[in-house]
């Protein structure tokens, strides 16, 4: 019976080895992603339309969907940021309970877009700016590993952002901004990957410019041992009217529009 009772207890030891196996903590650092103006990220006046008057006196209430493409965020060294335009930085240390769940706090630290094509108004072409607004909101990521490689993770994004239109062609004085506070739930499919970095392998610094005036301002971590948006094993179907990119990222959706970014990472 003890000898039983042995091989069982072995068995179960054998059998949690794979839910044990890779990095037991996800060191803080920054996640870098870039945004295609491929029509998947938008702004949404729908439900909260730009009122009559806003462009000038004749142009009529904007109920429209811009759709938007990312601005490369400047950094302190040439090329080191290549495409980015989305900064979210991992604050915290986050290791692994026994059920494979994880847990840190983020923050948005740069992010830039543009609009792809120029709003048309009765009072002329625009073109749409959208940066982030001051201090941005932190909210807590929930990272789950399903393998020795990676998993899923549920990030909701709070941010604070300023969406500036400018005359196309001509100069003016007068700034057309408004200012929102955006919610976004988590993507419903986001995916991560392990690195297999340690915490002393973490890659530095980044000097980033986080009020997109073009000059680097702020040092946020480097990438750590979590790959966001990097498939840890090939996915076999996609989620169901989620417009996602073809990696793990997913679209990050609210009402006032959408963002489906790519992992840089």
């Amino acid at each position: 019976m003890k000898r039983l009772s042995a091989i069982c207890i072995l068995g179960l030891m054998v059998l949690a080895v794979p839910a044990l196996a890779g990095n037991h903590t996800i060191y803080n650092g920054s996640d870098l992603w870039m945004t295609k103006g491929d029509g998947t990220t938008f702004a949404d006046f729908t439900k909260q339309p730009l009122p009559a008057g806003f462009f000038c006196s004749k142009s009529e209430a904007f109920t429209g969907r811009i759709v938007l493409k990312g601005v490369p965020i400047a950094g302190g060294q040439p090329g080191v940021l290549g495409a980015a335009d989305t900064i979210i930085q991992r604050l915290d240390n986050a290791s692994f309970n026994k059920n494979g769940v994880a847990v840190t706090r983020i923050q948005m630290r740069a992010m830039q877009f543009q609009s792809v094509a120029p709003v048309q108004t009765a009072c002329g072409q625009y073109n749409a700016f959208v940066t982030l607004d001051g201090q941005q909101p932190v909210t807590t990521m929930r990272i789950l590993r399903d393998n020795e490689k990676g998993g899923r993770f549920f990030a909701p994004i709070f941010v604070n952002v300023k969406i500036s239109f400018k005359p196309v062609g001509r100069a003016t004085t007068e700034a057309l901004e408004l200012r929102k506070s955006l919610r976004f739930p988590p993507a419903v499919n986001a995916q991560w990957s392990d690195r297999g970095t340690t915490g002393a392998a973490r890659e530095g610094f980044l000097k980033v410019d986080t009020d997109s005036d073009g000059i680097p301002d702020t040092f946020v971590p480097g990438a750590s041992n979590f790959a966001a948006g990097r498939p840890s094993v090939a996915r076999k179907s996609a989620v169901l009217d989620q417009p996602a990119p073809i990696d793990g990222s997913g679209c990050h959706i609210e009402d006032e529009g959408q963002h489906c970014p790519s992992p840089l990472n």
